[in-house]
This record gives C-alpha cells, sequence and structure tokens, in this order.
C-alpha cells in the first residue's frame, strides 16, 4: 500500500465464523488485536452456557504498520483489511479505546444497527415486522420514529431501535 504511516487501528475483515481463530492467530505473531465480545446465551436440549459471542460479526481490529499488512493477510480466516481504494482505512483510537473501556466495564451492552436518518429500514420483530419505511428521527432511549407510505399518506410509527435493519 502506499505511503507508510506510523501504527494505527485496523478493521479486519474475517470469513464467516473466524474472528477467534484470527485473533488467536495474531496474538502468536505478536500483533496486538482486539476482538470486542458480549456475552449471550446458548442453550441446548440439556443445558445453557454463557458463550461470548463477537460484538461485530465478521471484524477484529489490529494496530500495526501497513507496511507490515502481509502478517494479517497471511492469517488462516483473513478475507481483508478495510480499505478505501488502494489505502488501508485507520480507525481513530479513541473508538477502539471507548470499545475497549465498554468491554471491560460491567455494563451491558448490546449491538445495535448504524442507521441513519433518511435511510430506508425494514422492522424485523414485533407485530409491525416487514414494514419498511424512511428513518425521520432517532430519539433517545435507542427508539426510532419511521414513516411509512400507507395509501398515499404518510403516517409516523415509533419502534424499538433493536427491532429495525436497514432496507
Amino acid at each position: 500500500m502506499a505511503g507508510s504511516m506510523a501504527e494505527a487501528w485496523f478493521a479486519v475483515r474475517t470469513r464467516s465464523r473466524a474472528e477467534k481463530t484470527v485473533h488467536e492467530q495474531l496474538v502468536r505473531k505478536g500483533v496486538e488485536v482486539f476482538l470486542p465480545t458480549a456475552t449471550r446465551w446458548s442453550r441446548w436440549k440439556d443445558r445453557r452456557k454463557a458463550i461470548d459471542w463477537p460484538l461485530f460479526p465478521g471484524y477484529c481490529f489490529v494496530r500495526l504498520d501497513p507496511a507490515a499488512h502481509l502478517t494479517v493477510l497471511t492469517c488462516f480466516g483473513v478475507a481483508s483489511i478495510v480499505a478505501f481504494g488502494n489505502e488501508f482505512a485507520p480507525i481513530p483510537d479513541v473508538e477502539i479505546e471507548s470499545l475497549r473501556t465498554l468491554v471491560n466495564s460491567t455494563l451491558k451492552y448490546d449491538p445495535v444497527p448504524f442507521l441513519k436518518e433518511g435511510e430506508m429500514v425494514r422492522v424485523k420483530h414485533g407485530p409491525l415486522a416487514g414494514v419498511v419505511g424512511r428513518l425521520t428521527k432517532k430519539g433517545a432511549k435507542a427508539r426510532l420514529v419511521l414513516s411509512v407510505d400507507l395509501i398515499g399518506q404518510a403516517v409516523s410509527v415509533e419502534v424499538d431501535a433493536a427491532d429495525v435493519v436497514a432496507d
């Protein structure tokens, strides 16, 4: 990649369900790596077990000089390093440190869809499952307001943010 820069954080795209494997390989190679996880309860017929799942499925984060990118790309399970054009896209340190602080806290947290006002969204759960509308406002307490065209008219409804995905 053109022009070397000092070490920075980068997002590594992994193959499906390979985040932990990639994390372990990078740790063995001495690369600073961060894989934020969230604890979920998995249920089998005979028992329940708490399992740490990747907070952002398909991604982990590495801190390195871009000139050393082959150290990452040669790991089994790595699909790519996120880039724009020919340049790896650095992540601001404050974003990674904020995630680390949250993950190391005792607070309860869950991933939420990253949606923008004006974007078309679909309700995936609840009584309005399948309804498509335009996100008009992101409100407090992780709730969204959607506009839905209905017989040539607009109607606004408030739904839980966790029930909405980009369409």
